[in-house]
């Protein structure tokens, strides 16, 4: 988890408390395509800069961008050797659930076994870094093939990639709250 001092975290906004992101608030955001993602992060990236943007997750938006960044690469790059794999019963009961997670999205608050963030791809990264890696990777979403199956779900189209990782970007952007 990223280390918070009092000034680190004054910085950026960050809470000095770790949020339960199960709880937090949430605004509600609905990313059709991928050009309504980067409009999106666009936005948000333009508030922060302009001092209009609230937080009420656990990371900068830089973070945020470059861990969507990170996990919408996978399919290309493949998945980092530090993965934990996920327990059978939690891949069984997840091939189940594809479909809803395409449609209605991801919960908050899920976080990887054996992982000290909860997560990979979570180092702290400035806004336009995270923004320029968001970029690059729903590009390659957006024009070339997948070459590697996701972790629990196997081969993918890319249609359906796209789709997992918009319903990913619009969990970790509703934390985000331009003024």
């Amino acid at each position: 988890m990223l280390a918070r001092t009092s000034t680190h975290a004054r910085a950026l906004s960050l809470p000095m408390v770790p949020v339960n992101t199960k709880k937090a608030e949430r605004r509600t955001l609905r990313l059709a395509t991928i050009n309504d993602l980067l409009a999106d992060a666009e936005r948000l990236a333009a508030a922060e800069r302009e001092g209009r943007l609230r937080h009420t997750g656990n990371w900068s938006l830089g973070q945020a961008l470059g861990h969507t960044a990170g996990w919408a690469s996978t399919p290309y790059d493949g998945y980092p050797p530090n993965m934990p794999k996920p327990p059978r019963f939690v891949a069984f009961i997840f091939k189940f659930m594809k479909g809803r997670f395409l449609r209605k999205g991801l919960p908050a608050g899920i976080r990887m076994r054996g992982v000290e963030a909860g997560s990979l791809f979570t180092e702290p990264l400035s806004t336009d870094e995270g923004l320029a890696r968001l970029q690059h990777a729903f590009e390659r979403i957006r024009t070339t093939k997948p070459v590697h199956p996701n972790a629990v779900f196997g081969d993918m189209p890319r249609e359906e990639i796209e789709q997992l990782n918009l319903r990913h970007a619009e969990l970790h952007l509703s934390f985000f709250h331009p003024r």
